[in-house]
């Protein structure tokens, strides 16, 4: 079964999609060791590949 969206999701949205409809993170469906892999999986657990930019805390 593939469980991809549309393109123009991308593999981040395609593994945040697969976690929240309830697929196991081993549903990934691109090969080990790939960049799309590690976006899927990023997706997937909701972290980002890369550090983003820093920002400013908001006061508390």
């Amino acid at each position: 079964m593939d469980t991809r969206q549309p393109s123009i999701l991308g593999p981040i949205a395609e593994g945040a999609h697969a976690r929240v409809i309830g697929l196991p993170k081993d549903s990934c469906p691109y090969p080990a060791d790939s960049p799309e892999r590690q976006a899927w999986v990023d997706g997937y657990d909701g972290t980002p590949n890369e550090d983003g930019p820093d920002v400013p805390m908001a006061d508390a």
